[in-house]
């Protein structure tokens, strides 16, 4: 009979032995998520939080490359300045970023680290 009981794989050192297995995929799973998930989650909250403060008069530049000057605002959509009198509406999303007084694109803040 103790023959089989041996055979099962006893019975403690199986239910650690399931644990021990899993403790790899834990450890894999935590340095994504303090590596990849978190930092991508903190850039998403300060980008949702750029477009929440816009405001007349904002040089901005879109992800498209296009630089101008907010001249219009509503829920969803920003007017921009392009030139002298020419205006294009673009998606409030389309938003990628502020610029700088010298008109270059501002340093993306880092999102932690």
């Amino acid at each position: 009979m103790t023959g089989i009981a041996y055979a099962a794989g006893g019975g403690a050192t199986g239910a650690a032995g399931g644990f021990a297995s899993f403790i790899p995929l834990i450890l894999i799973f935590g340095v994504f998520y303090f590596m990849l998930i978190r930092p991508q989650q903190k850039q998403a909250k300060l980008q949702q939080q750029f477009l929440d403060d816009l405001k007349n008069g904002n040089k901005v530049v879109t992800k498209g490359g296009i630089h101008g000057t907010i001249t219009g605002l509503t829920d969803s959509v920003v007017t921009l300045e392009i030139a002298d009198k020419v205006r294009i509406k673009v998606s409030r999303s389309a938003i990628g970023g502020p610029l700088t007084k010298e008109g270059a694109p501002a340093p993306v803040k880092s999102a932690g680290g």
